[in-house]
This record gives structure tokens, sequence and C-alpha cells, in this order.
């Protein structure tokens, strides 16, 4: 529940006042976005480890109907729980890992400033709250497919791709 704080408009002469509430408590919010379609997939799980991961893989899979005629190619960080042994793979979806310390050739990474949009300058009494607005948030970017798209499809991404099959 840490503060995203943003720049705002004050009387000249006055101090900004922005209010938090510092509370240690996780929620983790994961993105699935395909650059060129901006269609977006969104999870919000209170634990983020390699156990969930596989679980959110397998559910992506058979929500898109993934398998041996339907492949996809997941470009995500290295991360200890994208990495890790335990992480079970589903048939049809493909992990392409991107260079350590790169967030700026992750396309995903351009859909976190428009989550934490929606949070700027507000604080949250508990994570239900915070889930709740999140959830509203997703839906509504969910119809947002040409700002997604706009945003993830970098003019290099398909050739990328297409060099990976």
């Amino acid at each position: 529940m840490h503060p995203i704080n943003r720049k705002v408009w004050v009387p000249l002469g006055e101090q900004p006042i922005a209010l938090v509430n510092w509370k240690y408590q996780w929620l983790w919010l994961v993105g699935f976005g395909c650059p060129t379609t901006g269609d977006t997939y969104w999870w919000i799980v209170p634990l983020l480890n390699s156990e969930v991961f596989s679980r959110l893989l397998a559910d992506f899979a058979q929500h898109f109907d993934l398998g041996k005629q339907k492949r996809v190619i997941l470009a995500v960080d290295q991360a200890a729980f994208h990495t890790s042994d335990k992480v079970r793979v589903p048939e049809g979806i493909h992990l392409l890992f991107l260079p350590p310390k790169s967030p700026e050739l992750q396309p995903a990474e351009r859909l976190w400033p428009l989550t934490n949009q929606a949070m700027a300058n507000r604080i949250f009494a508990n994570l239900d709250q915070l889930e709740a607005l999140m959830a509203h948030r997703c839906r509504v970017l969910l119809e947002r497919r040409d700002l997604i798209q706009e945003l993830t499809n970098f003019h290099w991404w398909a050739q990328a791709v297409a060099n990976y099959e």
C-alpha cells in the first residue's frame, strides 16, 4: 500500500499535502499484453512466486486455447519466479527471456504507468479497496486496445518475434 505520489496544482505559496497510509501489505498485479492487437489479460494475486506464476501461465494458456496449433511467445524479464526450475510452462507458451536489467525492452512495462495512474495521490484503508480499484482499472484497460497497442507495439517487435520462431 505504498503511495504513488504525483505532482498536483496548488495555489501559489501553498504547500501541497499528500496523505499517506504507510502499511506494508502486498498485492501483485500481473498483466499480459499483446503488442500487435492491444489485448490484455490481468490477474491480481496476493503472492507471486514460481508456483503462482505457473498457475497464471496455465490459466492464460487455457483462456486463449493455446497448444500445438496455437502458440504465443511471452517476453519476460529474468525475475526469479520466471526463471525457476519449478516453473511449469504449458504447451503453446514459449518464454522469451529478455536481457537482465532491461525494462525498456519489455512491452508490458509500459502497462504499469496506466495502472498506477488510478492509484496516484490516493490512500486506501485496506487491500480490498485497492484491489477493487485495480480490478476496475484493468477492466477499463481491456477496452483500450488502441492505447495498449500504441504503447507496446515497438517498431522492432514483429521482426524480433519472427526471428525467435
